[in-house]
């Protein structure tokens, strides 16, 4: 059992109203995740074209081009979901704070939008077909955003600094290459385009 006093939950509740757009978003995550598994199985590839992952056909030939934002909110098995959803939080609050919710909102949906269309280019251009879908295109856009913003406040944003977060988008993209099954081209369209995004989106407000 665990307790908590009125003053941890009067932070906590602070804490969300400060982020509201990440916390919504892992929430959307979570809902979209356990409809998924509700209606059938989340790791049921023909369950997960119907529930709309992308499928490279159906988005060029049938023109399902939704398919580009819907597979943003829809994860293979509760592990996929968590890694996410856990580098979201932890990055996203930061970010959030520091740019804003509307900036903040902007470079996860574009970002995850354009890492998405890179990963379509790439499979077309390598006639493949394969079905994907995951968070981790808009989750790397946050990831790049964050560099962004690390190096125009000289090196540190709160509790990280510019090592901590080459370190962890090094490490990101390697496993993501040292794994099968992942969309690499995703996860480095969804970087570079969050760290473009941060750079187009104006000067982050400062914090005093």
């Amino acid at each position: 059992m665990v307790k908590y006093s009125k003053t941890d939950r009067g932070e906590s509740l602070e804490e969300i109203k400060k982020e509201p757009i990440t916390v919504t978003l892992v929430v959307l995550n979570i809902v979209a995740f356990l409809l998924v598994e509700f209606t059938g199985f989340s790791q049921d590839v023909g369950h997960m074209i119907e529930c709309g992952a992308v499928y490279p056909p159906l988005v060029t030939e049938n023109g399902e081009f939704y398919r580009l934002f819907t597979s943003m909110f829809l994860h293979f098995g509760i592990e996929h979901l968590l890694n996410n959803m856990l580098v979201l939080f932890v990055l996203g609050s930061r970010l959030e704070r520091v740019v804003g919710k509307a900036r903040f909102l902007l470079i996860y949906l574009a970002g995850g939008l354009l890492g998405n269309v890179i990963s379509l280019a790439a499979d077309l251009g390598k006639n493949s077909l394969t079905v994907s879908a995951g968070a981790s295109g808009a989750v790397f856009a946050v990831m790049g955003a964050m560099i962004f913003v690390v190096i125009r406040n000289k090196g540190h944003l709160e509790d990280l600094s510019m090592k901590q977060i080459l370190i962890m988008a090094v490490f990101s993209l390697y496993f993501g290459l040292a794994s099968t099954g992942v969309d690499n081209a995703a996860h480095l369209g969804g970087l570079l385009s969050g760290f473009l995004l941060a750079v187009l989106a104006g000067q982050p407000r400062r914090r005093t």
